[in-house]
């Protein structure tokens, strides 16, 4: 942890039937003074809607050779590589090459991130997936933390819907293509 970051703690019951994984589990998070409560929360869900044995936080913005969220297996070799935001192109070819699954969850505008990339390389481009939230959600969830947050993640047919602290929120998921 960062000196200056701020802990988050969350309880969270997820079900996301389009993948067919349910499970409670808890998070401690450590939000960077460099990090805004918009990734924060996007990278919460991110962690969320790709939960599966072996996920974890990496060092994100503090490293240059870990991503946001990781999944490892037994091993410790890097399966999943998921980065958070509007990452650089060569940073994305890097994870890429290491991981055998790489994707991107943003409260940003898909288009222009994926406009940054144009031109250049990045290993296995057509597998890559870029995830999109409405930022407004986004922004609405972040403005509904505490120190302390229980919070219900459901998603089907694509629709991603939060409870957090008894507040409600609704946003499609976009799927993106990078190639």
């Amino acid at each position: 942890m960062a000196i200056g970051s701020t802990i988050l703690n969350f309880s969270i019951q997820l079900a996301d039937i389009d993948r067919g994984v349910y499970e409670d589990f808890t998070l401690r998070v450590a939000r960077h003074p460099s990090e805004t409560e918009a990734f924060m929360v996007t990278r919460v869900l991110a962690y969320c809607l790709e939960f599966q044995d072996g996920i974890d936080f990496g060092g994100g913005v503090s490293t240059t050779d870990e991503p946001t969220v990781w999944v490892k297996d037994l091993t410790g070799k890097v399966t999943a590589w998921i980065e958070v935001g509007a990452p650089d192109a060569a940073r994305m070819h890097f994870g890429s090459k290491l991981a055998d699954y790489a994707a991107v969850y943003t409260h940003r505008d898909p288009a222009k991130v994926l406009r940054a990339w144009e031109g250049k390389t990045i290993y296995n481009a057509d597998a890559l997936i870029v995830r999109s939230f409405d930022p407004k959600v986004i922004d609405s969830l972040a403005g509904a933390l505490d120190r302390r947050n229980t919070m219900s993640v459901s998603r089907t047919e694509g629709t991603l819907y939060v409870e957090l602290n008894g507040a409600s929120f609704e946003t499609e998921v976009g799927s993106h293509s990078a190639a």
